[in-house]
């Protein structure tokens, strides 16, 4: 048997091996790996990505989907954050989530959006229907995730990563839309402060968070003068991002620890307080989202705000109600309806959040900003919360990243949405013959939408 010749040691490890030199620690090392400055070659190819955004109980379709045509765009009320991004955006109509089986239309709704299959048979009792347990299937966001890890070129450091807004401790097929495979639901992190402590996790525990973000900034002010002036300003960033959790994290701590005369009591979970920190906890977690993809930590994410049947009661808003309870009320109930238009319309509004940042974001090592590269998908378990219909799923997406004719308004009559995964995974460069049940696949990924 003739010796193996040692192999040579990759770029990348050399480099690896060349940063570690500096004394830099290993939190820092895995950003600066990732800068367009220190990576290859091969690393200059624009980083396609995907972040699918959920909010549930259906929309007002009568104030969701736009005029026009496939030529132009006309948003409505609910769109209408939307508007300067405009060409960018795609809406998508005539998805229909034909899946049938055991489980309630919520269920159904949520545990086959993303996996186009079927539900077991298990203990978990929904409205008047049969009860359901977990999807048979992966879904569309892991399947590219095991995809993009599988080449050298395109695996990053987590491969995907899910986030999560006030989705409930329990576990069951309301509040998990991603599974790894059949019967491997994927839970979102819905704290931003563990969030941080995945992406960043020199963190052993609060106490000593300080000291590491210290040592964080220390080491990225010694590779300042290795970077471009762009990578320098893409570390600033990052610096700033993780003070303003350094401070967060002191203040909650502070209080934690507060000196108050007797016992503290340990309090049930308070969900009014977690409720009206909604908006802030939405925020946070964007920012950690776009941080980590422009750290390339990741290119495919999921974002969660709440859960199907998810209760929360947007004050801010002057709305008292659950969000739930709320889109069960007939059309003819006008308080109900308008409330469920701003309920809405708020979450449009975070979708255009999320675009802006990231259109604010240089593409790291290459030309245009990161939404140039990236596809946000906002879509829903229904149509239409008091019908409980899964025709019309609302998809909107926004960004360049799945390479789409954007700036139109499309309308399919009535197919599958499996058809679609489809057509994401084609567009991500995986084309399939189907994707989670193939009895509704057999017309192939959707043609018009490149």
């Amino acid at each position: 048997m003739e010796p193996i010749a040692p192999r040579k040691p990759s770029k990348r490890l050399s480099r690896r091996r060349f940063l570690q030199r500096t004394g830099i620690s290993a939190a820092a090392l895995n950003f600066t790996m990732n800068l367009p400055s220190l990576a290859l070659a091969a690393d200059a190819t624009p980083r396609q990505r995907l972040i699918i955004v959920f909010s549930p109980n259906g929309v007002i379709p009568d104030h969701f989907w736009p005029k026009g045509d496939e030529e132009k765009l006309e948003f409505k009320r609910i769109l209408k954050p939307l508007e300067p991004f405009a060409d960018q955006t795609l809406t998508i109509k005539g998805l229909c989530n034909q899946i049938q089986g055991d489980g309630d239309g919520h269920m159904r709704g949520m545990g086959c959006l993303l996996t186009g299959i079927e539900l077991f048979p298990g203990d978990i009792q929904g409205g008047s229907d049969t009860p359901a347990g977990w999807s048979m299937g992966i879904s569309i966001d892991q399947f590219l995730k095991n995809q993009l890890q599988a080449d050298p070129s395109t695996r990053t450091r987590f491969g995907s990563l899910e986030f999560g807004v006030m989705v409930p401790d329990r576990a069951d097929t309301w509040t998990r839309m991603s599974y790894a495979g059949a019967n491997q639901p994927v839970a979102p992190i819905d704290d931003p402060y563990k969030m941080f402590d995945k992406l960043y996790g020199q963190a052993k525990n609060r106490e000593l968070l300080a000291s590491v973000l210290d040592d964080l900034t220390d080491d990225f002010k010694k590779i300042e003068s290795m970077v471009s002036m762009e990578d320098r300003h893409l570390l600033q960033q990052h610096v700033e991002l993780v003070r303003k959790v350094e401070k967060d994290l002191k203040i909650e701590l502070e209080a934690s620890t507060k000196t108050v005369g007797h016992a503290v009591p340990e309090l049930t979970p308070n969900v009014e307080v977690q409720n009206d920190n909604m908006p802030e906890i939405t925020r946070m977690q964007m920012e950690l989202l776009v941080s980590s993809m422009a750290a390339d930590f990741a290119r495919v994410a999921t974002f969660q705000i709440t859960n199907s049947v998810g209760q929360p009661r947007m004050r801010w808003l002057d709305i008292d109600e659950g969000h739930h309870g709320l889109s069960h009320e007939p059309d003819s109930n006008e308080d109900a309806y308008e409330k469920l238009i701003r309920i809405n319309t708020w979450y449009c509004e975070q979708i255009a959040h999320l675009a802006k940042r990231l259109q604010d974001t240089p593409e790291p090592g290459g030309s245009g900003s990161m939404l140039d590269n990236t596809t946000i998908i906002w879509t829903n378990e229904l149509g239409k919360g008091n019908s409980h219909t899964r025709n019309d799923i609302p998809f909107v997406c926004v960004g360049g990243g799945l390479g789409l004719r954007t700036g139109r308004a499309k309308d399919y009559g009535k197919v599958s949405h499996n058809r679609f995964l489809m057509t994401i995974a084609e567009q991500m460069g995986f084309a399939q013959k189907s994707f989670g049940n193939p009895d509704f696949c057999g017309d192939g990924s959707l043609t018009g939408l490149v």
